[in-house]
């Protein structure tokens, strides 16, 4: 059976491979430092986030960015809020924290921020002056852990907070274009770029080999931050490629404009992923399993049984995310590029029977 433990245990796409495939024999500048095929995907991206002035840099993968990303916002004495499921709290083994920086947790429980708890968190470590830490600046993911996207009132509420209290905000995307192409997604590219200080456009988990594009955009201080020291921090904090012309050439590919209205290859890979878990999510519910969260995205969340649990994950490689206080498992698949309507149906074959 077909496993929906992740969207990255496959290579890539054929048509990213393809163009890796077509550079193969030629020789380029390293470290995404001047080469044709970065420069390219930067003017791509700069076009489909309308921002022609943004520094655009690539990143090897998500923890790399977040990292590099928020100690180049942060001083050393600043932190960032966050919901306490945020990946940087929960799936980055305190990468951030490793570097010492703070992250500020509110009381959120759905994976939004809201600006009413980061106001609670922002007035209570702002109370002792020198003794707390600061806040400088708010994080914030699409989709969150819990598959929800992001709609155009949320953000720009969550944003005019920041402002309001001079923080910058940072944009975690590595599912950004599944959250992008979601059923009822208000939000554009173009939009995000006009509201946050930075953001990144997640590759690897849609159909790349690897790499994440930063998208500086704000012209605020801590966007001027982040733009001075991002090559040193890259650098710094292990996260430069020497080849790094091979993300220039994945985010090219993926971004190329499509013929006539085709969307270019990166919406549609996402959209895919989209439409294969709207198939699952709609044959569990049928099936008779309740699902959890506010999910709209590619990933798939379920509330099983410990017996279920355990033949999900042995035939479907589906990872158990929570213990609920009844026991109950609330179970994950995500389907990603490579997923199809068949290995939607078989799983969920799979599903009737153990329900």
């Amino acid at each position: 059976m077909h496993l929906f433990r992740n969207d990255y245990s496959e290579g890539a796409a054929p048509q990213v491979m393809d163009a890796i495939a077509a550079i193969a024999g030629e020789q380029n500048v390293g470290y995404t430092e001047g080469d044709a095929h970065c420069e390219h995907a930067r003017e791509l991206i700069r076009q489909a986030c309308g921002c022609p002035d943004a520094m655009v840099e690539f990143c090897i993968g998500g923890t790399s960015a977040n990292v590099i990303c928020l100690n180049g916002m942060l001083r050393d004495w600043e932190g960032v809020i966050c919901t306490p499921d945020a990946h940087i709290v929960v799936h980055e083994t305190g990468a951030l924290m490793a570097c010492g920086r703070t992250a500020l947790h509110t009381s959120d429980t759905d994976g939004f921020l809201t600006p009413e708890a980061a106001e609670r968190v922002y007035q209570f470590q702002m109370g002792t002056g020198r003794h707390m830490t600061r806040p400088a600046a708010i994080y914030i993911t699409d989709t969150t852990e819990l598959g929800g996207v992001w709609t155009r009132e949320r953000l720009d509420a969550i944003c005019a907070w920041a402002r309001s209290h001079d923080l910058g905000v940072f944009l975690d995307g590595a599912r950004l274009g599944s959250a992008l192409t979601a059923p009822g997604n208000d939000l554009t590219l173009e939009h995000i770029a006009s509201q946050v200080d930075a953001f990144y456009i997640g590759g690897t988990k849609n159909g790349m080999l690897m790499g994440e594009a930063v998208v500086v955009c704000g012209h605020g201080e801590h966007a001027a931050r982040l733009r001075e020291a991002f090559p040193y921090l890259q650098k710094e904090r292990c996260g430069l490629l020497a080849k790094g012309f091979l993300l220039g050439t994945q985010f090219e590919a993926a971004f190329a404009h499509g013929d006539g209205d085709d969307q270019a290859l990166y919406w549609q890979l996402a959209a895919h992923a989209n439409e294969c878990a709207t198939r699952l999510r709609e044959g569990l519910a049928a099936a008779g399993f309740e699902l959890y969260g506010n999910s709209t995205s590619n990933q798939v969340f379920v509330t099983v049984s410990e017996a279920q649990e355990a033949r999900f994950a042995e035939e479907a490689g589906c990872e158990t995310f929570y213990v609920l206080e009844d026991g109950q498992r609330v179970i994950r698949f995500v389907c990603s590029w490579a997923t199809t309507a068949a290995d939607v149906d078989e799983l969920l074959g799979l599903a009737r029977e153990l329900a």
